[in-house]
């Protein structure tokens, strides 16, 4: 974050909210903020980096920075294509690991198992790790999606495996370009080669980031919408897949696996035809600098070591770049435009090219008691929203907007969830980023902002 000037105020805290972490800014921002030229951290991933695969995903980014209308050299974005380069690398380590190579020296004798056996008129024994978080990349529009995996075992010739080497073995399958039936059943049959058992279970619950509706940006539609933090509006769906005998779902085995899991009623059918919201998107065709940007998106594909011919492929790039061109570099003129809660926005953080999605609220005293529309504050969040965005500017945009129309002071809060906090790096699940710029009387006045701050802690979606 850039330096603030005189007179500005930078608070930073950290609050616990059922488990997670909520950062909290509140700025309070002067005439000469350098907020938009602010460079935030690289953040720490693993994985390789530096090599030529990377050299060529950072020249894609380039590509796809200009079709957005950026400046590649502008502060803030000049370190994009490295992070998105590192991050995609990192988020596909999988096609580099096996999982015969995680298990292979993870399996122990274990004597109490003597003289048992795995069937049913014998002696059996369940082994479960459940609730394990993983991300993987869709296949299909090239966006993260989070995963709860539920694996189990039946043990056979008195071996077990390393709890550990599980949800490692899953990971190394999510680490991919996936789909949900794909990614359950590699790793079903990989664990199930790998450990020799009797029987492996395997279930997902898998969640996908929902596409914001085309007809609502920018509507006063968005209040019957009203978007709670968390995954309530994602795509969700379960599937599951086992081998030996976990094969016939009514069996016996499985039963006693959602016992031992805790899962109840999740086995069904396995329909993921609608499981990427951008599948059933029309992929128009491709002019002018929108052809180079798919160029660029089949690109990264072949440097990560895919084909963009597969058969799951195909489409993956046009999709990928219609995502992105939701949040292209804009001249839309402001039309013209009191407090409103819960204005619901979607944006694409310019460090890493992955979306982050949440609400804001909006408190303004006009001394002329001229009001706002709420289709109006939601036009302007929707305005600064739809671009290369860091929280920081974005909730100081929305700020002075609102501003240059009220005469008495403007406090904005924004809560979002950022995809790529959550999907790589710390892998931080459930984190939300709160940021608050207060302006004008709320500046001075703690009754006023205090009494602001009250009606945010009332409202029923907070």
């Amino acid at each position: 974050m850039g330096a603030l000037g005189e007179g500005c105020r930078y608070l930073v805290g950290d609050f616990e909210t059922e488990g997670s972490k909520l950062r909290f800014f509140e700025v309070g921002l002067c005439a000469d903020s350098e907020l938009d030229g602010g460079e935030a951290g690289d953040g720490g991933v693993g994985g390789g980096g530096g090599g030529e695969e990377d050299v060529v995903i950072e020249d894609a980014v380039r590509v796809l920075l200009k079709g957005l209308g950026e400046d590649c050299e502008r502060e803030g974005i000049k370190k994009t294509p490295r992070r998105v380069a590192r991050a995609l690398r990192e988020g596909t380590r999988g096609y580099r690991k096996k999982a015969e190579d995680i298990v292979h020296d993870a399996l122990f004798p274990e004597a109490s198992l003597e003289g048992g056996t795995s069937h049913p008129l014998g002696k059996s024994m369940h082994v479960a790790v459940r609730d394990t978080i993983l991300f993987s990349y869709c296949e299909s529009c090239l966006l993260p999606f989070k995963v709860e995996c539920h694996i189990g075992y039946i043990p056979s010739k008195q071996r077990v495996v390393g709890l550990s080497k599980l949800p490692r073995v899953a990971e190394v399958f999510a680490k991919r370009l996936q789909n949900p039936r794909r990614l359950v059943d590699d790793i079903c049959s990989a664990l199930h080669q790998s450990i020799k058992s009797a029987g492996v279970a395997v279930v997902l619950q898998c969640w996908h980031i929902q596409i914001p509706k085309e007809e609502m940006k920018g509507s006063d539609e968005l209040h019957s919408h009203t978007l709670k933090l968390g995954m309530q509006n994602w795509n969700s769906m379960f599937v599951h897949s086992g081998s030996g005998v976990f094969e016939d779902q009514t069996s016996v085995f499985w039963r006693d696996f959602l016992f031992v899991a805790r899962l109840r009623g999740v086995i069904g059918t396995n329909d993921f035809q609608d499981w990427c919201p951008m599948r059933p998107h029309e992929i128009s065709s491709c002019i002018g600098h929108y052809n180079d940007m798919v160029d660029a998106a089949a690109a990264i594909l072949r440097s990560l070591g895919e084909d963009p011919l597969r058969k799951e492929l195909v489409g993956t790039p046009q999709r990928f770049v219609k995502w992105l061109m939701n949040f292209q570099r804009s001249n839309l003129e402001m039309k013209e435009i009191q407090h409103e809660l819960n204005l619901q926005f979607w944006s694409q953080c310019e460090h890493h090219l992955l979306p982050f999605h949440g609400m804001v609220h909006i408190g303004y005293i006009d001394i002329e008691g001229n009001s706002i529309n709420r289709s109006v504050l939601q036009s302007i969040v929707h305005f600064f929203g739809c671009k290369l965005q860091v929280q920081e500017r974005l909730t100081r945009q929305i700020a002075e907007a609102v501003s240059s129309i009220v005469s008495g002071g403007v406090i904005v809060m924004v809560e979002a969830i950022h995809i790529c906090m959550v999907s790589r790096g710390i892998e931080k699940v459930g984190s939300t980023t709160g940021t608050m710029v207060s302006m004008g009387q709320f500046s001075s006045d703690v009754d006023a902002k205090e009494k602001f701050q009250e009606i945010v802690w009332n409202n029923p979606n907070h």
